[in-house]
């Protein structure tokens, strides 16, 4: 498996995935709000903070020409200490150690998972379609696969991430860039999950490819028109999502991200860049920094 190949199932399920000045610099508030939940942008103060956070839905993969940072997220990176994301982006031993987590416990392959003629189906999709022979990715997780067929329902050809983005933006205003969780932490939720369960939702996708790029198409919409509540409703009826295991992909992650927050936003203000579907919900980090004793407000985020 080559480098880009790597960095798609990284972006597509990994990232998801980041920021310390090495200069002091006087820190402006970020303040224009508004009156509805219409922004992927939150400012996150009170309970004693010193100085307000911000929160930013992110999405994993987008076409390079539809990612549009606004002059409000550009201040709050400006004027905060650190980018946090769900991986340090940055990291370059996370590219090097997702080759070695990317594969099944115990000698599985994708072999032993289906019937003859369900492994014929994904064999041939990812030749004809991908052109990645399958035997190269004969170990790994499927449900990591499922993101080499994101690029395909993309309308361009040169796919990037929004934390990619982020990433470069950071840079430029000389941030560190850190990660919520690591990849070995990231590997172990997806080897919890039955190997089975993720091979039928790989050829579930595959069978069904054209219905999957709708609802895609549908997700990425309402992502770019920044509706929050919609994306919500979206991943709760949608075929893409993972209700069977929604606690230990979303919830328990979620607590675990904000119980590590509390106390980084005592010390410092941060961005924290996580998939959008992260922030929304009873289970969304909007809702519990709130019960947390934090004011939450939307931003505007043109």
């Amino acid at each position: 498996m080559n480098e880009k190949t790597m960095r798609i199932i990284l972006s597509g399920f990994l990232a998801c995935v980041f920021l310390v000045s090495c200069n002091a610099q006087q820190h402006e508030p970020v303040a224009k709000k508004q009156n509805n939940n219409n922004t992927l942008l939150w400012q996150v103060s009170g309970k004693g903070l010193a100085k307000p956070s911000y929160l930013f839905g992110t999405f994993h993969l987008m076409c390079k020409d539809d990612i549009h940072f606004s002059e409000q997220l550009k201040s709050a990176i400006k004027n905060s200490s650190e980018l946090y994301m769900e991986m340090d982006m940055d990291d370059p031993s996370i590219l090097m150690s997702g080759f070695l987590y990317l594969n099944m416990k115990n000698g599985k392959t994708l072999k032993d998972l289906y019937s003859a003629t369900e492994y014929e189906r994904v064999e041939k999709y990812f030749s004809d379609t991908l052109h990645t022979p399958l035997s190269f990715l004969q170990n790994a997780k499927p449900y990591f696969l499922v993101a080499l067929l994101y690029p395909k329902m993309l309308h361009c050809s040169s796919p990037t991430g929004v934390e990619e983005e982020l990433v470069k933006l950071a840079k430029e205003n000389k941030k560190e860039i850190k990660g919520l969780e690591t990849i070995q932490f990231q590997a172990s939720v997806f080897d919890s999950i039955p190997y089975e369960w993720q091979a039928k939702e790989l050829l579930k996708n595959i069978d069904s490819s054209q219905q999957y790029k709708n609802e895609f198409d549908s997700m990425l919409i309402v992502y770019k028109d920044q509706h929050l509540d919609e994306i919500g409703k979206l991943f709760s009826k949608s075929e893409f999502g993972s209700e069977a295991f929604e606690d230990l992909l979303i919830t328990k992650r979620n607590i675990n991200w904000v119980t590590q927050l509390k106390n980084i936003m005592k010390n410092e203000s941060v961005v924290v860049a996580v998939g959008a579907g992260h922030l929304v919900g009873n289970s969304g980090l909007i809702s519990l920094l709130r019960k947390e004793g934090f004011s939450v407000d939307p931003l505007e985020n043109k």
